[in-house]
């Protein structure tokens, strides 16, 4: 099989997995900064509707939900990317290799996100979140793909093992 299809049907779901904990990481810490757990899902709608967009901290149907579908695109890229690089190699990785290799892909998803993108196209979540929340949804996404990872590595048996 051609490996960029493997690596986009693998995308598909990894990329789904990290989209949703890392929303989630974004919506509790919303929550517990502002009260607003909306808040930082709209940041990605700056895209569309500009820097007031990122910072509208209450559910708003268009820039909620344009802004969940653009971060869940963008989580896909990022999954695509990782299971390019990584995918081959994943039968034979240890849980910490796997890990290892989820967090460098987070950390060059929030390199790119925040230092080499125009800032009308960076996630917005900053808008509205203290760099520790921010830590924490870069590692949710990162832990949304290690679990795909782990989970999709063939089983051994004791049997395999010996």
């Amino acid at each position: 099989m051609n490996e960029w299809k493997r690596a986009a049907r693998q995308a598909v779901i990894s990329g789904t997995t990290a989209s949703l904990l890392s929303t989630a990481a974004m919506a509790l810490a919303g929550a517990v900064e502002h009260r607003a757990p909306a808040g930082p899902v709209n940041g990605p709608s700056q895209w569309i509707f500009g820097r007031r967009a990122a910072r509208h901290r209450s559910f708003n149907l268009g820039y909620t939900i344009a802004g969940y579908l653009i971060h869940h695109a963008t989580a896909t890229g990022w999954a695509l990317l990782h299971e390019r690089v990584f995918g081959r190699r994943k039968a034979r990785q240890t849980p910490v290799a796997t890990l290892r290799n989820a967090v460098l892909t987070a950390m060059v998803a929030n390199f790119v996100d925040y230092k080499l993108t125009p800032r009308r196209l960076q996630p917005g979540f900053d808008a509205q979140l203290t760099r520790k929340s921010m830590v924490a949804i870069y590692a949710a996404f990162a832990l949304g793909l290690a679990m795909y990872d782990m989970a999709s590595q063939p089983r051994q048996t004791a049997r395999s093992q010996e």
